[in-house]
């Protein structure tokens, strides 16, 4: 990947949207929630001596309107904080 995020912040590829219901109703694009998911694709330093908690890899839960929305070569992702991040699924 060549975006470097500096100090506490995080990229994350958020998970896609759901496409239908699990009764099978088909939802459409302006209907759709933002997703809370998503997979940590690249991590900073860290900030003051801090070392980071996430890693590369990681699958997150996110605040609903956390991060700044960035498109690179076509993918869609999030710059955030890692304050931002609530909790790490393993």
């Amino acid at each position: 990947m060549k975006l470097k995020p500096i100090n506490d912040r995080i990229v994350i590829k958020p998970a896609p949207a759901e496409e239908k219901t699990k009764g099978g109703i088909i939802i459409p694009d302006t209907a759709k929630e933002k997703p809370q998911r998503g997979e940590v694709v690249a991590v900073g330093p860290g900030k003051e001596g801090n070392l980071m908690t996430v890693q590369v890899g990681d699958i997150v839960l996110y605040g609903k309107y956390s991060g700044q929305e960035l498109s690179y070569e076509g993918v869609d992702y999030l710059i955030m904080r890692e304050d931002d991040v609530l909790v790490v699924i393993s």
